[in-house]
């Protein structure tokens, strides 16, 4: 049975989503897991993003940005001077980057899947030790041949999942949320979808479609800061964007800058023990990394003047991405604390307080 995300409960969010609300609206985007909950320290996981399915490994146009970079992305700094992505994107845990990483090439090689002659994996993390026991190193690459394998289109799970399944956000349960937004036709008709890895966060702070949801919520986490605006908030958010909107590195990084302002909206002011490093990939133009016979690439490009309807669309589908994690999470009991999920009743109460609630 599906879980309920969060405009089951009635919460209002800005624009028109696709058809599964997630990631893989964007067509031919594929999502693939592997969870690990075993014993009492085991809360972590992988996820796996390919671009374009698993069986095309044709590059896609990308950009990074940056908010904060207490974080890792490898493979980044080809991203930024070669512009493309070229092949699956993994997410994980802060001290399984290396694993991840070392077994997406694996899968490269074994599949004959390389584009060059090397491979130079995007793998991201986010800092799962309150939940996970990070030195226990559970992530093997088993554990990602399955997520790369397994990785399907439709809907897709969100909360305890993937690389989410041992995090926090806001000091409530959070993990792996998605979202999409559907450019009307006028708009260019484009799919901007959302895939959030979401460890960030202090309660007091959290904003549900305009809401200070945090501060009328019991403060009774292990971790909570309480009233505390100047208190460090040490996580992490991972965030990819993907379009089928034709866009070139430069414009998916002016793309990937605008998460920052959907992970503002739910009330995030950024904090120096967060790293917050997010990607934007555009599926379209695949013959971009394929020229003809001259070298010759022939592409097309969206212009500036018709950027702003994808950036809203990012902004948008981000701000509801990172809800829908904490939505779908559930309570956990993990290796140094135990995590409450956001409690759903008590968010509608307040919601509807302030006359914000889809009844």
């Amino acid at each position: 049975m599906n879980k309920i995300r969060a405009r089951d409960l009635g919460i209002p969010f800005e624009g028109a989503p696709g058809e599964f609300n997630a990631i893989t609206d964007v067509p031919g985007v594929t999502v693939g897991y592997s969870t690990i909950i075993e014993g009492t320290d085991a809360r972590t996981g992988v996820t796996i993003i390919h671009p374009r399915g698993r069986e095309d490994f044709t590059p896609v146009y990308a950009g990074i940005h940056s908010f904060n970079g207490n974080g890792e992305m490898t493979g980044a700094l080809w991203v930024e001077e070669g512009g493309f992505v070229e092949g699956p994107v993994g997410i994980t845990n802060t001290h399984s980057v290396g694993v991840v990483r070392d077994a997406i090439v694996k899968w490269e090689v074994r599949n004959g899947f390389r584009f060059q002659p090397w491979c130079l994996p995007v793998v991201a993390e986010t800092a799962d030790a309150w939940l996970n026991n990070m030195e226990g190193f559970f992530v093997k690459e088993e554990h990602v041949f399955h997520a790369l394998d397994s990785a399907k289109s439709g809907s897709i799970e969100e909360g305890n999942v993937g690389g989410g399944t041992g995090m926090m956000c806001y000091e409530f349960k959070g993990g792996t949320g998605t979202s999409s937004r559907k450019l009307p036709e006028n708009l260019g008709g484009w799919t901007v979808g959302v895939l959030a890895q979401t460890n960030f966060g202090r309660r007091h702070f959290l904003t549900v479609a305009g809401v200070p949801v945090g501060k009328h919520l019991p403060t009774d986490e292990s971790k909570s800061s309480g009233e505390d605006p100047y208190k460090m908030d040490d996580g992490s958010l991972i965030v990819v964007v993907g379009t089928d909107a034709p866009l070139l590195p430069h414009q998916l990084k002016r793309v990937a800058r605008r998460v920052s302002l959907g992970m503002a909206r739910t009330g995030s002011v950024g904090g120096n023990g967060s790293g917050d490093i997010f990607l934007a990939f555009s599926t379209a133009n695949p013959q971009a990394a394929r020229p003809d016979g001259k070298g010759l690439s022939s592409i097309q490009a969206l212009s500036n003047f018709n950027l702003d309807p994808v950036f809203a669309a990012t902004v948008f589908a981000t701000e509801e991405a990172i809800i829908n994690s904490l939505v779908a999470a559930e309570d956990m009991v993990g290796h140094e604390i135990s995590a409450k999920a956001l409690p759903h009743e008590e968010t509608r109460g307040v919601l509807r307080k302030y006359g914000r609630l889809i009844e």
